[in-house]
């Protein structure tokens, strides 16, 4: 028997266990608002468009919300567990499906790898003026317990948790917002990080490398399409709303710090001192606790993210599981929380080894764990939106009655052709975005094309081997 609150029958996630709010704090808390401001957006600041940069958020901003526009119609007809794999699946075909699921666990199992390397390096600057001495590894190892344990819960209870944290977040950047605007400006007041002239001067496409990276987990309004209240209404209101959130906060507080330093001297100032951007303004204005306050929020932040990309990780192979393609045991359900308990298991294990890899290999936690796996990271998930972008037009061609033909054509190919241009700018700027030169950073394109056809050809086989199983791909979601 089923609850529609809780406990979930054998192979369903719990149903109406996480609402709006819920999904919205998936979705933010795996963008990590302070680490993305306090620790992205100087880069940007420095290598890119300078006193451009707000602007440059609110261009991506206006793209997802196109993407947002075809995504969120279609999370109506297939909204579930498989996120991105079920949109694939149903506009572009099952072997192309598998290949981007694929890609899509690569991809959101090197963000969160690459959260448990910061994590560990923040971790050991806070406890070490404590007198607490351990190497970064240690830290990322409890960090995984930690999030495997809250993993295992129903999924409401990761909502209040990420809520609380970003709630926190959100907090600190706005009194240092509100500070600057209550001490004024370095060069008076100005929107000129809006105006044309400046968001697309030179270095506009360096500062969209960092800035697209900053809205990774979007997909997770619709992977808790199964779970959600109410989820043909939930869904695309989440979505919308997400974006807007994402995109209006950080263009704001990127404008707040430009006016804080001014628009001709913001890049200097960014370039000179990367690491104490936000740090220093925060304690000329706020004071010397808010910069304790920031770091303490930062490793909190770090914990919030993880845990989003945890749980999205886990429905993709509680996806995969269910659907026969990998281990069906990874599609079992906890009898009490309803969670992808199995799944969540499996994937901390496997995050585990590969951490111990890195560990043994006595690679640096932030030049390569960190770095090299957030560029990895970026560049997967960018190409499988992109797929989906196409799967969104290729689903309602087959549509007698479809919806309006700005959702599902104009919106979808428009984001699809900013999309491709991102991921080329991503790839073009490659170096600078993971901090290496290196021939593994490099071949980082190569391999992701390389995970998804050998997804693609495993798709291939099953359909050879076992016909019954290929027919049934994509119809557990349906």
């Amino acid at each position: 028997m089923t609850s529609q609150t809780g406990l979930s029958s054998e192979g369903k996630l719990s149903k109406n266990s996480v609402g709006l709010a819920h999904i919205v704090f998936f979705v933010v808390a795996a963008a990590a608002p302070l680490t993305a401001v306090v620790g992205a957006t100087p880069a940007a600041f420095a290598f890119g468009n300078g006193a451009g940069v707000p602007g440059a958020f609110v261009l991506s901003g206006a793209l997802y919300l196109l993407f947002a526009v075809g995504f969120a119609t279609m999370s109506r007809y297939v909204g579930s567990a498989g996120g991105f794999y079920t949109y694939i699946a149903q506009g572009l075909g099952k072997p192309a499906a598998i290949g981007g699921a694929m890609m899509a666990l690569v991809a959101y199992s090197a963000i969160q790898l690459a959260v448990y390397g910061l994590f560990g390096v923040f971790m050991v600057g806070a406890m070490q003026p404590l007198g607490i001495e351990a190497p970064w590894f240690v830290w990322s190892f409890v960090l995984l317990a930690i999030v495997l344990v809250c993993g295992q819960r129903n999924i409401a209870f990761s909502g209040a948790i990420l809520g609380v944290c970003m709630i926190g977040e959100i907090v600190i950047l706005l009194l240092l917002d509100l500070a600057i605007l209550h001490h004024g400006s370095a060069g008076g007041f100005s929107l000129s990080s809006f105006t044309p002239s400046v968001v697309f001067q030179p270095g506009l496409g360096v500062a969209l490398v960092f800035v697209l990276g900053s809205f990774i987990g979007f997909e997770a309004t619709t992977i808790f399409g199964e779970e959600a209240e109410n989820p043909d209404r939930t869904i695309p209101r989440a979505t919308y709303l997400a974006v807007i959130l994402i995109t209006g906060f950080y263009a704001f507080s990127t404008w707040a710090i430009v006016q804080y330093y001014g628009a001709d001297k913001v890049q200097e100032a960014a370039a000179s001192n990367i690491e104490g951007f936000y740090f220093q303004a925060a304690e000329t204005l706020l004071g010397r606790w808010s910069v304790q306050a920031m770091n303490v929020l930062l490793i909190t932040s770090l914990f919030a993210c993880v845990l989003s990309f945890h749980n999205t990780i886990n429905r993709y192979f509680f996806a995969l599981g269910r659907e026969g393609v990998i281990l069906r045991a990874l599609g079992a359900v906890h009898a009490r929380h309803g969670s992808p308990h199995v799944a969540g298991l499996v994937q901390s294990g496997l995050a585990a080894i590969v951490l111990g890899f890195f560990v043994a290999a006595g690679a640096d936690p932030y030049a390569v764990v960190f770095s090299w796996m957030a560029a990895l990271s970026v560049i997967g998930i960018l190409a499988v939106q992109i797929m989906v972008c196409l799967a969104v037009v290729m689903f309602f061609r087959k549509m007698e009655n479809r919806p309006d033909v700005w959702k599902v054509l104009v919106a979808p190919l428009v984001s699809l052709i900013g999309l491709a241009g991102g991921l080329l700018l991503v790839i073009g700027n490659l170096s600078l975005l993971a901090g290496s030169d290196s021939m593994i950073v490099q071949a980082f394109p190569y391999l992701m094309l390389l995970v998804g056809l050998v997804g693609a050809a495993f798709a291939l086989q099953i359909k050879g081997s076992r016909p019954e199983l290929y027919a049934a791909l994509g119809k557990a979601f349906e």
